[in-house]
């Protein structure tokens, strides 16, 4: 509301503005000035950690899409003595959730790695100097890692290099719309304000005594279980006298089903995951076609560069210690 406002005598009518639209991007450009802000030894990440954490279960298709790519990769990795299955989950989910994963070596006497360990993204944080990271803990001592014993993959962001951005994050809104709308339907269920409705009488037949035996008829029907059919007898009585006006007609047209869907294809473009994959049952005749093509496709497509990706491990200990197989079909799909 703007401070200008008409001034009005007691009882008059005052009218003011709410001012011009702005736009979302307007107000993320102070998120860009700040970038990674200093933190004292280390930078705060751009974007919460914890809140992108917390969006990881904002929808079912966000996390399913997540988890098939994680599915994937677990599937095709060649199993290593430095990288255990559970600990490359551990990586995957990481990346994918919040565009950067932390993998520490731990060496043995001969200074050789003897395994590979994943540190949480939500806790782990990029030093000041080069391979210096520390894991901060909310209500223990600040963790620092032994100097390059860090391997730091990170989705690459345009506004700054120390932190990486998940590439899901364009589709931020429409998650948390999709949960907002599942929520509001859920409490709307709850309270039970489906069941209300104003019962208005405007007919001039009805005497006060006639009213209140209506009301308490009304009032013996509450409470679960007491639904129950109500007989009104007016003589004489007016057309539209009597009229029953739901207090749920409103909320039956917030156009619950199109939200839901426009927000889930929203999400499966951010991830470009294929519907037939994650469990989206077609509304057409005709279906999403092949679900073997779409998952091969999808496997050279977005499985393949994120194989490469995870591959700068080799790159960062001076030898291989993950591997990948190439798309496999089962025989069932084949």
């Amino acid at each position: 509301m703007t401070e200008d406002e008409t001034k009005a005598a007691p009882g008059g009518v005052v009218a003011y503005t709410f001012g011009d639209p702005e736009s979302v991007l307007d107000r993320s450009e102070f998120l860009l000035m700040l970038e990674a802000a200093d933190a004292g030894r280390w930078y705060s990440p751009p974007i919460s950690m914890i809140g992108l954490v917390k969006a990881h279960r904002m929808s079912a298709h966000h996390s399913s899409a997540i988890t098939l790519k994680r599915n994937l990769l677990s599937m095709s990795l060649k199993p290593t003595p430095l990288l255990a299955h559970a600990e490359f989950e551990k990586l995957v989910t990481n990346y994918l959730a919040t565009g950067n994963a932390y993998l520490e070596r731990i060496d043995n006497i001969a200074g050789r790695a003897l395994r590979l360990t994943n540190s949480p993204a939500i806790h782990t944080r990029v030093g000041k100097e080069p391979g210096q990271f520390f894991f901060n803990q909310p209500g223990k001592p600040d963790h620092e890692f032994k100097s390059g014993s860090i391997c730091h993959l990170l989705e690459p962001d345009l506004a700054q290099e120390i932190y990486g951005v998940p590439e899901w994050y364009a589709a931020l809104h429409s998650g948390l719309l999709n949960e907002a709308a599942t929520l509001f339907r859920r409490r709307y269920y709850k309270n039970g304000s489906h069941a209300g409705y104003i019962f208005y009488v405007s007919e001039e037949g009805l005497s006060d005594p006639d009213s209140e035996a209506i009301r308490e008829a009304m009032r013996q029907s509450k409470g679960p279980g007491n639904f129950r059919n109500l007989y009104l007898h007016i003589p004489k009585g007016k057309e539209k006298g009597v009229q029953i006006l739901p207090i749920s007609e409103v909320a039956a047209k917030d156009e619950f089903v199109g939200i839901k869907n426009a927000t889930r294809d929203d999400i499966l473009a951010a991830h470009r995951v294929p519907p037939q994959l994650i469990g989206v049952v077609p509304t057409n005749a005709a279906g999403f076609g092949s679900i073997s093509d779409a998952a091969r496709v999808y496997f050279d497509h977005e499985i393949v560069p994120l194989q490469r990706r995870f591959l700068q491990i080799n790159e960062f200990l001076g030898y291989e210690a993950i591997a990948f197989n190439g798309y496999a079909p089962s025989s069932a799909a084949a």
